[in-house]
């Protein structure tokens, strides 16, 4: 009997033990099918999951299981009329860094277009009842710049923050990343306009905001150094967190987002190079592009779990 007794609580500790050790480690999906992406968001409708991106007319990828992808139809098929008015020498269709959320009952896209290294730029909206639905509404231009901002209108992000209110985080080089207050009905900019991170080196490359509440934290997400250079790419994800979501945003050791801080969460390995342009969905799961080394240094999809440790940082 004590032989059975000993053997029992042997076990019970490697069970404990082995428990312990999965959650200590995230998961990364082992994708398949079509997973060529730049600048991924991703949201989960019903049992599918759909992750729109970069490209022409906003590329969309749809996952019935969570793993196998497979592309759907583009959103826009001809380009809204307001867009030359913003951004006349735009590539046709070429639509960067979008960002799908739920608010309201309704899905609500926001995504940008913009002429490469030049700040003239403007941040559009679309919405729908549902992404399975389709039948996507123009709701017009959200914000721009014209080249004389010290900022630039690109990559939005929708946070809603512990009080049910809606938010836009943009930005990308010069003076960094910005926040601004959404109307909730309009789901535009009302009220001020926030700087919560900034890097002045590496010619002040951070862009793709993402941030996403848990624990009486706003966690902001960056991507910081070059994208868009294949296996040569220096992208990292990093982050910082605030009380507030207007900040000030710190790293973990106490360094300030708006003077040059962050916290590398991901600086690639020898096969995925520059991981970036990231997207946090319920605080729990982590999307973004890295470039295969293994494939021509191809831009595809990572989705990752997030964990988050005693001191409540994330990693992967």
């Amino acid at each position: 009997m004590k032989r059975k007794l000993t053997v029992l609580l042997l076990a019970l500790v490697v069970v404990a033990t082995t428990f312990s050790d999965a959650r200590s480690y995230a998961a990364h999906w082992g994708l398949s099918g079509d997973v060529g992406v730049h600048d991924p968001t991703i949201i989960k409708e019903g049992n599918s999951w759909y992750v729109f991106s970069t490209g022409q007319g906003i590329q969309v990828l749809r996952s019935d299981n969570g793993t196998n992808f497979y592309r759907v139809p583009q959103i826009f098929l001809n380009a809204p009329s307001w867009w030359k008015n913003y951004v006349p020498n735009q590539t046709p269709l070429d639509v960067w860094a979008p960002d799908v959320k739920t608010y309201n009952g309704k899905v609500w896209l926001y995504y940008s277009i913009s002429t490469f290294g030049k700040n003239i730029s403007a941040i559009g909206l679309a919405s729908a009842s549902s992404v399975g639905a389709g039948s996507w509404k123009d709701e017009g231009v959200v914000l721009s710049t014209n080249g004389t901002q010290n900022y630039n209108a690109i990559d939005p992000e929708l946070v809603v923050d512990a009080n049910g209110d809606p938010w836009l985080a943009f930005g990308s080089f010069w003076s960094g990343l910005k926040l601004t207050k959404l109307d909730k009905n309009t789901m535009k900019p009302t009220g001020s306009l926030y700087s919560i991170a900034q890097r002045t080196v590496n010619s002040g490359a951070i862009e793709a905001p993402s941030i996403t509440y848990r624990n009486g934290y706003y966690y902001l997400f960056a991507s910081i150094d070059n994208c868009c250079s294949g296996v040569n790419s220096t992208y990292k994800i990093i982050y910082g967190r605030s009380q507030n979501i207007t900040g000030p945003y710190v790293d973990k050791n106490g360094v300030s987002l708006a003077n040059n801080g962050g916290t590398i969460l991901d600086s690639g390995n020898t096969r995925w190079k520059g991981p970036g342009g990231q997207d946090v969905y319920n605080s729990n799961v982590i999307v973004r592009h890295a470039y295969d080394a293994e494939d021509g240094g191809n831009p595809k999809l990572l989705i990752s779990d997030l964990v988050w440790d005693s001191n409540g940082w994330p990693s992967y």
